[in-house]
């Protein structure tokens, strides 16, 4: 069924916003009203939900446990914004995380608020290991993205944000990621010959930064071994490991944190996107204890402190990660799902797709940008939001809620599996 939406609707959008509005352009609808995995436009038509906020939504849209502690947090005059003062909310967050998620993990962080979004935390990240190291160079990898502000647009590699930056991005020097050389290629043994040679050009830097699975760069993952051996050579060199997991984390790959299935311990941890619970805005920074070398009020941000936000996010580990029950059903869903998408690339055998991913976090790569954006648009019209991502658009990316029912799973499955050989 055609999902249409009346053609003023959008006027206000079309005549007031910014021309760099993107999402709406995809989705040409006016969404009003969400719950789980279902969203629906202004005309009562629902769409199944397998972007989930870019990742800031893994709960599923309003989950009723979480809304239910927001409410009445919101009833009792509790502190919205405080800026970095102590608030009972803050104390209670970071008492549930380190008891609930760093403890078991053998993990010891202090905690860092550095703002609304993950741009600000790696920001904050980067300014940090430059700080502690006394170093100024930055590796990032090849597909990387860290975010669009001046900093973090330095460490991601996407050339068309780049070039709306207007100047050039300086402070990081870009390395192959995992893969990129070919299968038979070690880029971590090209990395450290590289900083082994005095006369490569590449400074020694005071961290790497890297995602465990890209993102935006095309749903790559990164091998155990590659990872394991990514941080043997940081180790060696004594730079700085930061793993951002803004987008891979809080359960999206089945464990809280994205690296854990290659027993890393990274020095900074940066998370954001659905870490409070339901999306709203709030980021952090992990960092190892002898890394905690700023001076009083050496970097701030007004919004560092979003005390309802701390609420939910508090709801969200007491309702999701006391067990690992959720944990279990990411990796029998992302199975459930990666077959299916394996069995539409055999089958559609001369579009040449391909499949990758771990856990919740999927991409059919379409080798083309315009076959996928027909697919994408041709799933928008029966029913199923899903984005594309990578170097040319041409991966569809797949970040379903964590928390949706099988049938749900299977019918969004199926209106891509349409849309797939409507292409």
């Amino acid at each position: 069924m055609l999902h249409e939406s009346s053609s003023n609707s959008l006027v206000t959008f079309e005549t007031l916003e910014s021309n760099v509005r993107s999402y709406s352009r995809t989705f040409p609808v006016v969404f009003k009203k969400a719950a789980g995995a279902i969203l629906e436009d202004e005309n009562s038509c629902e769409f199944i939900d397998f972007l989930s906020g870019a990742s800031a939504l893994n709960y599923g849209h309003n989950d009723p446990y979480i809304l239910s502690d927001a409410l009445e947090y919101l009833k009792t005059n509790g502190i919205l914004h405080a800026l970095d003062m102590a608030t009972s909310v803050k104390r209670e967050f970071m008492e549930l995380f380190n008891e609930i998620i760093l403890r078991p993990r053998g993990l010891a962080y202090k905690f860092q608020f550095a703002g609304p979004t993950g741009a600000n935390a790696v920001e904050a990240a980067l300014k940090l290991a430059r700080k502690a190291t006394g170093r100024h160079n930055i590796i990032s990898f090849t597909n990387g993205y860290h975010g669009l502000s001046l900093g973090a647009l330095a460490v991601t590699g996407n050339r068309y944000f780049r070039d709306a930056a207007g100047l050039t991005a300086a402070g990081a020097v870009f390395m192959p990621y995992d893969g990129y050389l070919g299968a038979d290629h070690d880029t971590t043994e090209y990395l450290d010959r590289i900083l082994d040679d005095h006369s490569s050009g590449v400074d020694l830097p005071a961290a790497v930064i890297l995602e465990t699975i890209q993102g935006e760069g095309g749903i790559n993952p990164a091998s155990k071994d590659w990872l394991q051996s990514l941080e043997r050579l940081c180790r060696k060199k004594e730079i700085l490991l930061i793993v951002d997991d803004i987008q891979a984390g809080c359960g999206r790959t089945g464990d809280f944190f994205s690296f854990e299935f290659a027993n890393l311990s990274p020095d900074i941890v940066l998370l954001s996107k659905s870490l409070s619970g339901c999306g709203l805005p709030l980021s952090l920074l992990l960092l190892k204890p002898e890394l905690d070398v700023w001076l009083p009020g050496e970097h701030s941000g007004t919004f560092r402190g979003n005390n309802l936000a701390l609420v939910t996010a508090s709801a969200a580990l007491r309702k999701y990660w006391t067990q690992d029950s959720l944990s279990k059903e990411v990796a029998e869903l992302g199975g459930i799902a990666g077959e299916r998408l394996r069995q539409v690339a055999q089958r559609n055998g001369d579009l040449n797709l391909s499949v990758r991913g771990r856990g919740m976090m999927l991409g059919l790569d379409c080798g083309k940008s315009d076959l996928a954006d027909k697919i994408v648009r041709n799933a928008f019209e029966d029913g199923l939001v899903v984005e594309r991502c990578g170097a040319e658009d041409q991966v569809i990316k797949l970040l379903p809620p964590l928390t949706l029912d099988r049938p749900t799973l299977q019918r969004g499955l199926d209106i891509l599996d349409r849309a797939v050989q409507s292409a």
